[in-house]
């Protein structure tokens, strides 16, 4: 697969798409980390994430052929986990706020301070800290933060994400870092955040590329 490493998403999408079904594995490879994150946030464990994960990468084989490039691929994929994290916790939509004074300026809630992140995630200090503090933010306001601050949506894209106005993304953010902060203030890196193990990476792709070539 290396020599396919360089391909962009619209490139493998319409290999795949003319019949060479493996590269969908470089999809797997490249999305795994973001729909990790994406489950943990919605405070689903370890293995009910994969299964989603699972799902969420079969669905979108399935939906390739629909994908139009009016938005990333990133964007996409992560909508159909979403979607199906929603559909699991039978819960299709956001309460409406009321637009409160925003600090626009304020410092980034994490700032990497160096690659040593595989060092880092060993810690079981880490992982507990970060995971505690998330789960006991509202879902609202989790998920503007894990879009904003570990999968590096920016706003817009968060919003329409979440069909919540800009105003309310940075409402929700800022509301999200404040419940942080005493804990975790510039601690860690959004990086280390949920990370997935390149072994499970690994059982994910030959899980997802089991079931595609059974299509």
């Amino acid at each position: 697969m290396k020599q396919f490493e360089k391909l962009t998403e619209t490139e493998i999408i319409e290999r795949v798409l003319k019949g060479e079904k493996s590269l969908y594995e470089l999809i797997v490879r490249r999305f795994n980390a973001y729909l990790y994150k994406i489950g943990r946030s919605y405070n689903y464990n370890h293995e009910d994430t994969q299964d989603l994960m699972q799902d969420t990468y079969i669905d979108a084989f399935k939906s390739l052929s629909q994908f139009e490039n009016r938005s990333s691929f990133k964007t996409w994929i992560i909508r159909i986990m979403m979607n199906n994290c929603y559909r699991k916790r039978e819960k299709s939509s956001f309460r409406n706020e009321i637009m409160q004074d925003v600090n626009e300026h304020a410092t980034p809630m994490f700032t990497n301070r160096n690659n040593e992140t595989d060092k880092v995630i060993q810690s079981r200090e880490l992982g507990t800290i970060i995971e505690n503090s998330l789960v006991k933010i509202p879902l609202d306001y989790r998920m503007v933060f894990s879009l904003r601050e570990i999968n590096g949506l920016n706003v817009s894209e968060t919003a329409a994400m979440l069909n919540i106005s800009e105003a309310n993304v940075k409402v929700r953010l800022n509301r999200a870092k404040t419940m942080l902060r005493s804990e975790i203030e510039n601690a860690y890196s959004a990086s280390e955040l949920f990370e997935f193990n390149l072994i499970y990476c690994d059982a994910m792709v030959e899980n997802v590329m089991k079931k595609i070539n059974e299509l």
